[in-house]
């Protein structure tokens, strides 16, 4: 299957969106701005791309775990076994049963009171705003933008909401969003940056 199958998902009314609980700057019509950012805010399977390393799958899982704590391990054992097979259009590779049971025992053994890392982001729309891709980017670069100062920080939100409409991430994006010079943002990417832009193009 090409395309991802949330219907076991949806049926079993599994969490795997979730809105932050921080209080936002400003809040919009189409979503929320939050300063200093925010990590509050899950939203797996929201674009085309699929899971494509065991690192991501353990993550995919584990947020899973934490945003359904009523969950028990016997159905959270036939999630991942959904999640991990395949043709259900999640993943891109193969994952054993000596593998995927691992991952379960890992995922099991984490304390629930502890959120999975997740990116930071200072802007969050919500779903059916009614916004399209180039909308979007057009406020985060509004509201981004809007500081003088071009800095690592700033980079790294473009960076994942390009990624989450789906686009490969590029100098010369980031640049036209930010309105400044390619030359600029060469300049302000670090060793991490690049590790992060490489990740997240392999999901495009």
């Amino acid at each position: 299957m090409s395309h991802r199958n949330l219907k076991y998902l949806n049926d079993n009314r599994i969490i795997y969106r979730r809105y932050s609980s921080d209080i936002p700057t400003t809040s919009f019509s189409w979503g929320w701005y939050y300063k200093d950012g925010t990590h509050g805010y899950y939203a797996m399977f929201n674009s085309k791309a699929k899971i494509t390393s065991i690192r991501s799958l353990k993550w995919h899982l584990l947020t899973l775990w934490y945003l359904n704590p009523d969950m028990d391990k016997d159905k959270f054992t036939l999630l991942a076994e959904y999640i991990c097979y395949k043709q259900n259009g999640f993943i891109t590779f193969s994952a054993g049963t000596k593998l995927i049971n691992k991952l379960i025992e890992d995922v099991y053994k984490k304390d629930l009171d502890s959120p999975p890392k997740n990116k930071l982001r200072k802007i969050v729309f919500k779903d059916f705003c009614g916004l399209n891709k180039k909308e979007k980017l057009k406020i985060v670069g509004g509201l981004i933008g809007k500081k003088t100062m071009i800095d690592k920080e700033v980079i790294y939100q473009c960076m994942i909401d390009l990624n989450d409409d789906g686009k490969k991430i590029t100098i010369s994006k980031i640049a036209n969003i930010l309105n400044c010079s390619s030359r600029t943002i060469y300049r302000n990417m670090c060793n991490e940056l690049n590790e992060e832009k490489k990740l997240l193009n392999e999901k495009v």
